[in-house]
This record gives structure tokens, C-alpha cells and sequence, in this order.
């Protein structure tokens, strides 16, 4: 896919996620904003390897989302590359619904594993990553796998336990994205509890590091790029500095808006502000929130 290309699927997943939370009338619209280049990238055949038609590959990449609440951005992203179908968004917490307020990876497919609990992606990925490399010690090949933090959560210790974890046992298959958007639920990240630089804290754990534009598509495959190419015998940390309610005027850099959603009033604006992202689409780019 192109730059171009890449930069109008973030901004269609980003109607997604506000059509969807919108119609829930719940859910975390701010961080799900925040983090839909990096998925975007991710998931776009550029670096991720994974098959919508076989989830069950052996030699697949893993990807955990850490910060289990924005799964918005995980659904639309699945949907978007075909796991399931767009229409499907529509029914984002609803009772009987695959698409719950956090993933169920007993429900819906691509999902590798129900999180929400902060802080514990990182110690589920790491485990993973381990076990997929004493794997492939016999097998000859080392699925990476790849989870999403956020800033706020890495005020978690169990984040830093894990982070000891893969450095020990040199997981070079493992990659963690901190979505670095500077803000939490309860208001900024240094106001609540300041975890200063999160790349020099990365690195005094023994992670190679890097700090990027997490809404610059170059910059995103150039990192990605970067780490699918590493052997330096050590797991990545990509700071992705970001900004929460991206895309949208009235939504970004506001903590109000971490875990409430827009009425329709609201939405018919923001998604306004996204048509010239988004650009011409087909029929089949489109879906209801009403069936």
C-alpha cells in the first residue's frame, strides 16, 4: 500500500471508530483515535504477517493490544483487513455482540488474547515471544510479536517486570508500541503520575529504542522497518509520540474525551473533518450504523 493509500484507511478507521461509539453510546473513542496510524501501519501487509483467511497460522506474527479499552481501533482495523465484516461494527457493545468493550479471543478472530486489565500485554506478550523462540530454535523461524501500550499504563509495575523479563532472556522477536498521546483518564500523564522519558527508561532496561511521530505513516514503516530487520539480540520499544482525539478539532489533546462518546451532532461533525482524508470510497468502504 502507499503512503496515500495508508493515510486514507487511518482516517476511514477513524470514522469507524466514531460511528461505532457513537451508536454504542459507550466506549473510548480518545486513545482508539490516538493509536489509528500505528494499527493502520501494522496491519497493512507491510509488517505484520497474518492471514484474515487462516488465524490459526502457525508462522503468523502475534499482536496484543496492551490497552484492552481502545479496541474500537482494534475492530475497525480487523474489519478493515477483512476478519470481519464492516457491517459488523455497528453492533459494538451490544449484548450478544463478538465485539465486546474490551477483546474476547474466544469470540472474534485476530484477536490473540482478552486483555483490558492494564499492564499485563506486555508480561502476555513477552511470555509469547519467548515461547514462539524456543519454538523456533527447532523449527528455524520466530514469529514476532507485536503489543500496543499505552503512556498511562506503564505507570503499571508489571509493565517493568516484563520489560526486565525480555531483556533477560534477549526477545528480539518482540516489539512493544507505547502509544505516548500524554494523556489518561484522569488528565495528563505528569499531573497524575509522571513517567518521565519512557525511552530512557526502555533503554536503561536493555531495550533498543526508538522515538518517532506516531502519525507519520513514513516514519511508522520506517520504524516497523527498522525493527523486522533487527538481530541486535534485545526486544524494540517504539516511543510513538501521539495525540489523543487525533483527527478530530474538538477531541484532540482533551482527556474528556478518553472514555466518552460523541452524540450525533457531534459525529456529523467530526466525520465532516475526516471527509477530505478519506477522500472517494466505494460502496463497499461504507456500512450503517442502523441496519
Amino acid at each position: 500500500m502507499t503512503i496515500a493509500s495508508l493515510e486514507q484507511r487511518a482516517a476511514l478507521i477513524r470514522a469507524d471508530i466514531l460511528k461505532m461509539t457513537t451508536a454504542a453510546g459507550s466506549g473510548h473513542p480518545g486513545g482508539s483515535l490516538s493509536s489509528a496510524d500505528i494499527m493502520t501501519v501494522l496491519f497493512s501487509g507491510e509488517v505484520l504477517r497474518h492471514n484474515p483467511n487462516d488465524t490459526n497460522w502457525l508462522d503468523r506474527d502475534r499482536f496484543i493490544l496492551s490497552k484492552g479499552h481502545v479496541a474500537p481501533v482494534l475492530y475497525a482495523t480487523l474489519a478493515r483487513e477483512g476478519y470481519l465484516p464492516l457491517q459488523e461494527l455497528a453492533s459494538l457493545r451490544q449484548f450478544g455482540s463478538r465485539l465486546q468493550g474490551h477483546p474476547d479471543m474466544l469470540k472474534l478472530p485476530g484477536v490473540e488474547m482478552s486483555t483490558g486489565s492494564l499492564g499485563q500485554g506486555l508480561s502476555i506478550a513477552a511470555g509469547l515471544a519467548y515461547a514462539l523462540k524456543v519454538q523456533g530454535a527447532k523449527t528455524g523461524i520466530a514469529p514476532k510479536v507485536y503489543t500496543l501500550l499505552g503512556d498511562g499504563e506503564c505507570q503499571e509495575g508489571q509493565v517493568w517486570e516484563a520489560a526486565m523479563f525480555a531483556a533477560h532472556r534477549r526477545l528480539d522477536n518482540l516489539v512493544a508500541i507505547i502509544d505516548n498521546n500524554g494523556l489518561q483518564i484522569d488528565g495528563r500523564i505528569e499531573d497524575v503520575c509522571d513517567t518521565v522519558d519512557l525511552a530512557d527508561k526502555f533503554r536503561a532496561f536493555g531495550w533498543q529504542t526508538l522515538e518517532i511521530n506516531g502519525h507519520d505513516i513514513a516514519a511508522l514503516l520506517a520504524a516497523f522497518s527498522t525493527v523486522m530487520g533487527c538481530c541486535s539480540d534485545a526486544p524494540y520499544a517504539i516511543i510513538a509520540r501521539t495525540v489523543k482525539g487525533k483527527g478530530i478539532s474538538f477531541m484532540e489533546g482533551q482527556a474528556a474525551w478518553h472514555g466518552k462518546s460523541l452524540n450525533l451532532e457531534q459525529l456529523e461533525q467530526a466525520l465532516a473533518e475526516l471527509e477530505p482524508a478519506i477522500g472517494e470510497i466505494t460502496a463497499e468502504d461504507t456500512w450503517q450504523t442502523r441496519s
